[in-house]
């Protein structure tokens, strides 16, 4: 098994490439299906990404019980077959986030992205004494995943990084630019920076102008080279390759996700199926695209696969 990687050894690698969330797999009785996903956390890791983000949203990180969740990182830690950096995930209540960080560091992963606590309001130095705590309870280098009712504000991250020497990273899903610009000027050489915004891609020309490169990808899950052909357009300031991927598949595939709250899990789900890697169902209280949906997304992922190889055959 490789040795984890020090929180500033993680770091180096977050600043740099794309980055991939895979899909927790579950079986028709809905419970966790190794084999698939083991086989799932291989491939990914082969197909050019910079991280593997386990159990985490897109991992349905929420309906997984805490055996679960160890299962599905030994799982990838044993399926990873080269040195791709592998984090989990930790959230919830302090110490239920707590208890996942300590079966995280026993896994042996690299990392572990902190998402926002779980059906509360919180204040900013409530969530302060939560990111503190669960830092401070493991040597893991944290990602914190500022969203929904987890924002961290600029002033509340000035005072973390000063706190928790392992809070490696901030990763923005709310997209307010004057903050995410307040904060990067403050702290750049400190954090990485993550671009963390659902259907990232169309967040990511802006984001890079904003020297933020790194963003979290969920088609990476069913289109990994098509999402790395778009990566490496934005990284070069490829603006028409980008338009036309825009128009072709990131377009159409975001008015699909927007339609129904927890799509963002969904949507993907429905993309791997239609490629043919099924991950299964999504568990309740998520709800899977309805039949028009899935036939009305499977012609735009085709296109997005032709897109891709049609690019790859012109740059051989």
């Amino acid at each position: 098994m490789t040795s984890p990687l020090s929180p500033e050894g993680l770091k180096a690698r977050l600043a740099r490439g794309l980055l991939g969330f895979p899909l927790t797999d579950f079986s028709a009785d809905g419970s966790f299906a190794p084999q698939p996903f083991g086989d799932r956390v291989r491939f990914m890791g082969g197909q050019g990404c910079s991280a593997l983000f386990v159990a985490g949203g897109a991992g349905e990180f929420f309906s997984l019980t805490k055996d679960e969740y160890a299962g599905v990182l030994a799982t990838a830690v044993a399926a990873r077959d080269n040195d791709i950096p592998l984090l989990g995930a930790a959230g919830g209540g302090t110490r239920d986030a707590i208890e996942h960080a300590a079966i995280a560091q026993r896994a042996g992963v690299d990392g572990l992205l902190l998402l926002p606590p779980y059906l509360t309001e919180v204040s900013q130095e409530g969530l302060r004494a939560h990111i503190a705590a669960i830092c401070n309870s493991t040597d893991l280098g944290i990602i914190v995943y500022s969203r929904a009712n987890g924002r961290v504000r600029p002033e509340t991250l000035y005072r973390l990084v000063d706190e928790c020497p392992n809070l490696i990273a901030f990763k923005d899903g709310i997209g307010d630019t004057e903050e995410l610009w307040a904060m990067r000027t403050k702290l750049g050489g400190r954090l990485a920076f993550l671009n963390g915004m659902p259907t990232a891609e169309v967040y990511a020309p802006s984001y890079r102008a904003m020297g933020v490169p790194t963003y979290s990808s969920a088609v990476y899950n069913f289109a990994p080279r098509a999402a790395m052909a778009f990566f490496n357009a934005v990284q070069a300031g490829d603006l028409a390759l980008i338009d036309r991927m825009m128009q072709a598949f990131f377009i159409p595939y975001g008015r699909i996700r927007a339609r129904q709250p927890g799509y963002a899990v969904s949507i993907v789900k429905a993309g791997v199926d239609i490629v043919g890697r099924s991950a299964g169902k999504v568990r309740p209280p998520l709800s899977d695209l309805t039949r028009a949906e899935y036939e009305e997304l499977a012609p735009l992922i085709d296109a997005l696969v032709q897109f891709a190889e049609d690019a790859h055959a012109l740059a051989r």
